[in-house]
């Protein structure tokens, strides 16, 4: 795979792809290959239309099952310089789930229940930012602009820059966590490793633990994970009167119809429709009939 992985890595560098997709692109060429104890390269359509299949029967999701096909087009197309044929290998249809959203009340239960004074400082920032997991571990101290009052999160999705709002309670917030710090951090804002004194950046995964950790200290049985406060955020907004344009550019969606999926789960919508139920006459019955 040496050679392979060069040439492939080459490839994604060239065209500015990001590191995390970078490194999911060549893990899955890898994983791809271990299944059929056979170099890659040696490998074609027939084994790739096997792979689709076993992932499928395994349960993966259709998002991960087009990103794993992304990856071995990317690998066989811009790599091998081969053909790819999109009739043999479709991409599965996406099922539209709404995301789950939590009210404010169990937001506050969420970071109130946090173990330990870094995850809270590292829950209330997915909140108060709507920064995505990858997002909030590549903060950088100097991201944090208490002078405008706006935090810069670079290289986001798509490798787009954005500012978001610095809330007050945040940016006190933030002070204390910096104070908490036996050693000061030079880049990091969430620095990693024992005692968060590394020069390296929180693992995500770390931030994914300390979520499901609150959400079991907080008696939340809701399915949720970081990405989850991001969606509460926007919800959230949008049920404050803010409009969807304006959440579409904090959130850093490249189309507002990304951003439209908060219609569906916002309060604001429900508060405004009355059911068609309410409107009934109905007799009262009495307590026997019940």
């Amino acid at each position: 795979m040496t050679r392979l992985r060069k040439m492939m890595l080459e490839e994604l560098q060239r065209r500015n792809y990001s590191e995390n997709t970078i490194r999911h692109y060549i893990r899955t060429v890898e994983e791809f290959a271990r299944h059929f104890h056979c170099s890659p390269d040696r490998l074609g359509s027939r084994h790739i239309r096997e792979y689709q299949a076993e992932l499928i029967r395994k349960g993966r999701s259709p998002g991960t099952v087009t990103q794993r096909l992304a990856a071995l087009r990317f690998f066989y197309v811009k790599t091998l310089k081969k053909n790819w044929s999109v009739v043999e290998t479709p991409y599965p249809k996406k099922a539209f789930r709404l995301p789950t959203i939590l009210s404010q009340e169990e937001v506050e239960r969420l970071i109130d229940a946090a173990s330990a004074p870094f995850h809270h400082t590292v829950l209330m920032t997915l909140y108060a930012t709507g920064a995505r997991n990858s997002e909030l571990t590549n903060l950088k101290v100097t991201d944090v602009d208490s002078q405008r009052m706006v935090i810069h999160i670079r290289g986001g999705k798509g490798r787009k820059d954005r500012d978001v709002m610095l809330s007050k309670k945040l940016l006190e917030e933030l002070r204390e966590h910096w104070r908490r710090l036996r050693k000061k951090p030079r880049v990091w804002l969430f620095p990693g490793q024992k005692d968060h004194c590394g020069d390296k950046p929180i693992n995500p995964k770390t931030v994914w633990h300390a979520c499901r950790q609150a959400a079991k200290r907080a008696a939340i049985r809701k399915s949720l994970h970081p990405h989850t406060l991001r969606h509460c955020f926007a919800t959230h907004l949008y049920e404050a009167g803010t409009d969807l344009r304006n959440i579409q550019l904090l959130l850093g969606h490249r189309d507002l119809e990304e951003t439209t999926i908060y219609l569906h789960v916002s309060k604001r919508r429900f508060d405004a429709t009355v059911s068609p139920l309410d409107t009934l006459k109905l007799k009262d019955r009495s307590p026997q009939d019940r």
